[in-house]
């Protein structure tokens, strides 16, 4: 810009100056000029009629007329020179205007394209600016949700720890009541137990007396019933020993020595079931004969009652001696 103003003044003050130094004229330039270089014609002279006799007036004349044509064509020289000057002080004129023009247009350019960079380099200081401001942004918002984060992390870390200590004290007061409640129902089982046992030893104690009462009281029937049995067994085998004494006929060769004994197996209804030899006599005459005397009989008496059936006449042993049956 300064560059600029500098050359408008320069061409100013070269138009006011006439841009020529070697004229020793000094007349003000006209605005504008335009001559054309003509051939000089001496101008005829008017006819004047001069008396011959004045001959100096003629050469003096001639002479003026010579001085105003020098004088014309002087200045006709000079407008012609003035004319170059002022053509070429304009066409330096627009030399220097179209290169200021160009120097302007050139700054202008040169102005522009700085405004350009200048802008670019806003533009991109702008966006550095902003991606600074959005990665500050974004930093403060992690470190604020990192922060949020911690927080709730501790938050949930003192919670969780709350809670912990909350169900350490809810467990240990509820083993507390679980040991009391334990230790309740343990008092009162043993006291149970210990009534229980109590009861149970008197209870024991009841039933061993009336345990002892009724061994008593069943060895005593047991006794009268065996006694009732013994004798009853005692009848009854009176009774089959006299039949099979009326029934045996031993052999002629039997001795007094000679014994037999048999196992003789009845049913409830006093019928024979079988009938072995358990110890023979030696002489098997003697014990067939006895065994004939234990078949002969159809049907032996034996008591009612089934217990002394069972055990005394469902099986029973009896020996057969010549002198004797038992």
């Amino acid at each position: 810009m300064a560059l600029s103003i500098a050359l408008h003044l320069l061409i100013v003050g070269v138009a006011l100056t006439g841009w020529s130094w070697s004229s020793s004229i000094q007349e003000p330039p006209p605005n504008s000029v335009s001559a054309r270089l003509i051939t000089q014609q001496k101008p005829k002279p008017s006819p004047v009629v001069e008396p011959e006799d004045q001959p100096d007036r003629e050469q003096e004349r001639k002479e003026r007329e010579k001085s105003k044509e020098a004088e014309v064509q002087k200045r006709q020289e000079e407008e012609a020179r003035k004319a170059a000057q002022q053509k070429k002080r304009e066409e330096a004129k627009r030399k220097a205007e179209a290169e200021a023009r160009k120097r302007e247009q050139a700054e202008a350019e040169k102005r522009k394209a700085q405004k350009a960079r200048e802008a670019e380099a806003a533009r991109q200081k702008a966006e550095a600016e902003a991606k600074e401001r959005e990665r500050r942004k974004a930093e403060a918002e992690a470190e604020k949700q990192r922060q949020e984060a911690k927080r709730k992390a501790e938050e949930e870390k003192r919670r969780k720890e709350e809670q912990r200590k909350r169900e350490e004290a809810e467990r240990k007061k509820k083993e507390e009541q679980a040991r009391k409640e334990a230790e309740r129902k343990r008092l009162e089982a043993e006291r149970k137990l210990q009534e229980q046992q109590l009861e149970a030893q008197a209870d024991q104690a009841r039933k061993a007396r009336a345990e002892e009462a009724q061994r008593k009281k069943q060895a005593a029937a047991a006794k009268a019933k065996e006694a009732q049995m013994l004798s009853e067994s005692q009848k009854y085998q009176a009774m089959i020993r006299e039949k099979l004494t009326q029934a045996w006929f031993p052999p002629q060769s039997a001795t007094e020595q000679m014994t037999v004994r048999l196992q003789i197996t009845l049913l409830p209804t006093g019928e024979l079931v079988s009938v072995k030899v358990m110890a023979s006599s030696g002489n098997t005459a003697f014990d067939n004969s006895a065994k004939g005397a234990v078949r002969s009989l159809s049907r032996y008496p034996v008591p009612s009652d089934r217990s002394t059936f069972e055990a005394y006449f469902r099986q029973f042993t009896i020996e057969f001696n010549p002198r004797r049956l038992r």
